[in-house]
């Protein structure tokens, strides 16, 4: 059977089918990804309903929401009958579903161990497929005062700039600042160059007296720390 040939639209489907109907009749909880995601983009061609279309997207990335979160803008308009601005309209509706996330991760203010600064930090990188490098800014009794963001990279490294990195802290009255950076190719052994940038920051915030409490390395779901490698 030919997957495009032409099939009943949505607007033709009984009333408590259709993906708008069935969230406003059952509420958002009884609809399917696809059926979200036909929301998201409206509209499909006379060869394909916008649900049957979303499923193909979905079937793409392995039914994997977090995989179809990292997919640009650029990844979905390959899709046929997917333009920049339903893709745009997915793009936007998962990066507000990881902003939530990351929102809710914030009630854990209070860092004792690197576990909780992995969960405070793991929204930040989530779904990025560049490096990027970030520091946690904390007050004498380990209460998060800030969070930042110091350098962007490509797939394979970033810069980070200690001048960047105490001004910032010095800015927000940090007593201690956790680094952390992200691995996109999942790989949690830190490189001798994290190794030896580690080495500096920890030095240069004993000159300061800011001290350096940890750096993470995070990957989409674990981490490396430096402090409870034994490595500051």
């Amino acid at each position: 059977m030919n997957p495009y040939q032409e099939k009943i639209g949505i607007k033709f489907w009984a009333e408590a089918d259709r993906p708008r109907e069935k969230l406003l009749l059952n509420g958002r909880r009884h609809l399917t990804d696809a059926e979200l995601i036909a929301i998201l983009v409206g509209s499909g061609s006379k060869n394909e309903t916008a649900v049957d279309l979303s499923k193909r997207i979905l079937s793409f990335y392995n039914n994997d929401l977090d995989a179809l979160g990292k997919a640009s803008v650029k990844d979905l308009s390959k899709f046929k009958g997917i333009g920049e601005a339903k893709a745009l309209s997915i793009v936007a509706a998962l990066e507000l579903g990881r902003r939530r996330k990351e929102t809710a991760g914030a009630e854990l203010d209070r860092i004792t161990t690197a576990t909780e600064a992995f969960e405070i930090l793991l929204p930040v990188f989530a779904d990025l497929n560049h490096e990027e490098f970030w520091i946690l800014m904390l007050n004498r009794a380990n209460y998060v005062i800030g969070k930042q963001p110091i350098s962007k990279g490509g797939v394979t490294g970033t810069v980070a700039d200690p001048k960047v990195i105490f001004k910032t802290a010095l800015e927000h009255n940090a007593t201690y600042v956790i680094l952390a950076h992200n691995h996109p190719s999942g790989n949690l052994k830190p490189s001798q160059q994290d190794i030896n940038m580690t080495k500096k920051m920890v030095e240069a915030g004993r000159v300061l007296d800011l001290n350096v409490l940890d750096h993470l390395i995070i990957t989409d779901k674990l981490f490396y720390s430096f402090g409870d490698a034994g490595l500051i």
